[in-house]
């Protein structure tokens, strides 16, 4: 059966509908913070494989809607960078730039080498690192098609989803073990009395706009959007085949980093925050939505066993990482903490596993400003550059 363009969007919006039910239902999903598109997109692939296995039907969607929902997200990201509000960070926040740039490093030498020792094609390990791990399902599903291409394997997406909902898991449950082994170490109790402080006002990953959102400035947004499309794409053509070749997603992100600071420093006009989350998220639940109902689940048989090696190493490398190098870095002290736990979150799962890990703490131990400012910008924005950056460099070793 093969769908066209608008029967993959209904199903595609069925599938996030279902996601949204079955993740409100099941408390399981909520607490490890299970994105609802990956739920319900794995419960749709595993009825169609179901099918498949079954009657023989296959299925067939249309991946124009896709790529193009993928690239949204991405540029979306790049408009969300607003440099001015970076500068708060200061020094602390330049720090943990580096320490992130650094553990993305170490997290594809160890997915490339422990993939190689257990008989797997290194660009599994790849997919095993950092691709999914500090990219999560979004950069996971972006880059799956590109490694197929590239390296003509196999099970690419469908092994990039399973990595990627595994560290999401995982980010989540190493947090707060983590963050009590050094509260511990450094005999800090609990407060009798936390004052209740959720996230600074400005919080990078979700900014507080005053400004309703209405049909001009979602079509003001839609424009830059199409703009980081556009001309993200002419470079992709452009420097295909050079050493600056770098997948279109990437070049759309710049784009829209560009676009920004611009309008920013030369213009009076105000990006809406609050319009471009919206259409951002948008986009990234439908490209995970079909991305998802899209997996052909068969093609990861005889993978699983020793792409778990790597993810269980992966993980056991995040939070020796996090004990003996992010909290030593970081200060030693209650904020270096919160950071800890929030750089698990982030670096096995995503930007919101790392907020809530963080947030775990605070309710308990009180307050830490400097985390709650750092991670979510670094997680938000930062970790996409660096970790797309990074991961182009592994890419052209191994091809």
């Amino acid at each position: 059966m093969t769908f066209g363009l608008f029967e993959t969007l209904a199903f595609a919006c069925l599938v996030l509908l279902l996601g949204f039910f079955i993740v409100k239902k099941v408390s399981f999903f909520r607490n490890y913070n299970i994105p609802e598109p990956v739920v319900g997109g794995f419960f749709i692939a595993l009825i169609l494989y179901i099918l498949n296995y079954t009657t023989g039907l296959s299925f067939s969607f249309e991946g124009t809607l896709q790529s193009t929902m993928m690239l949204i997200f991405f540029a979306s990201i790049g408009l969300s960078a607003d440099f001015e509000k970076l500068k708060k960070g200061g020094r602390p926040l330049m720090v943990f730039i580096i320490l992130t740039g650094s553990f993305i490093m170490v997290q594809n030498i160890a997915g490339v080498s422990i993939a190689s020792l257990v008989g797997l094609n290194p660009v599994y390990g790849l997919i095993a690192g950092s691709i999914t791990l500090t990219g999560g399902h979004g950069t996971g599903a972006a880059w799956a098609e590109n490694l197929t291409e590239t390296f003509q394997i196999s099970g690419a997406l469908e092994l990039a989803m399973a990595c990627a909902t595994y560290g999401l898991v995982m980010g989540g449950v190493i947090g707060g073990p983590v963050a009590k082994f050094l509260l511990k170490k450094k005999h800090i109790t609990p407060a009798k009395e936390v004052e209740v402080q959720a996230q600074p006002v400005e919080m990078f990953e979700n900014p507080v706009s005053n400004r309703r959102i209405n049909v001009r400035n979602m079509i003001e947004t839609l424009t830059m959007l199409a703009i980081c499309l556009a001309l993200g794409q002419l470079l992709y053509e452009s420097l295909e085949d050079t050493w600056f070749e770098l997948p279109n997603f990437v070049w759309c992100l710049f784009i829209g980093v560009i676009i920004r600071n611009t309008l920013t420093r030369l213009s009076t006009y105000i990006v809406n925050d609050h319009a471009v989350d919206v259409l951002g998220n948008t986009g990234l639940y439908l490209f995970l939505a079909v991305a998802l109902m899209s997996l052909q689940l068969w093609q990861l048989q005889g993978l699983a066993s020793q792409v778990l090696i790597v993810l269980v190493l992966q993980t056991v490398m995040m939070v020796a990482f996090a004990i003996f190098i992010t909290y030593r870095v970081m200060g030693r002290d209650y904020d270096a903490i919160v950071l800890s736990a929030g750089h698990c979150g982030f670096g096995l799962g995503a930007t919101p596993t790392a907020v809530a890990n963080m947030q775990a703490i605070t309710d308990k131990y009180g307050p830490s400003h400097k985390a709650f400012l750092i991670v979510p910008m670094v997680g938000a924005f930062f970790v996409d550059i660096l970790n797309n950056v990074c991961i182009k460099l592994f890419v052209s070793y191994l091809a």
